[in-house]
């Protein structure tokens, strides 16, 4: 599954590219996210709860983050166990750009799932997954243009 976007958020680069390390604006952002442990700079843990369809899970997950081509850019790759429910694993690139006052966020993203979740069919995952992206970046956005604000 594949997955792009863009969103423009009312803050300059510096900002959004620090909002994007600062593991209490994630933990804030992403959906059911229950923690988020920063174990180094380049190390996340996550302990999300999901729902699709109508599988329901608790799922806990690794994430490295590589800042090579920072602020500019940089990826990230993950997995997560969801236990009898499955697992997920994948990666992003995201890059952002200077529009005068404003970034331009844009992220290409692929993940691949196993388990119950695999079994739900392809448009139901999908689905979901661009409806938590969505609300994850329209958070972020928020919470990026309050802190710039400030």
């Amino acid at each position: 599954m594949n997955l792009t976007d863009e969103i423009e958020i009312p803050a300059p680069r510096a900002a959004v590219y620090a909002a994007l390390n600062d593991p209490e604006i994630l933990r804030d952002c992403i959906p059911g996210c229950e923690e988020l442990i920063q174990h180094s700079e380049t190390e996340l843990e996550a302990k999300v709860v999901l729902k699709i369809g109508p599988v329901k899970a608790r799922f806990t997950g690794h994430v490295t983050l590589d800042p090579s081509g920072a602020p500019e850019r940089f990826s990230l790759v993950g997995e997560g166990s969801g236990g009898a429910a499955g697992f997920a694993k994948g990666g992003a690139d995201v890059v952002l750009e200077d529009r005068g006052a404003a970034t331009l966020l844009s992220y290409t993203a692929k993940a691949e799932i196993g388990g119950k979740l695999a079994q739900l069919g392809s448009r139901l995952v999908a689905a979901t997954a661009k409806k938590l992206s969505a609300k994850f970046f329209a958070s972020f956005k928020d919470k990026v243009a309050e802190t710039a604000d400030a």
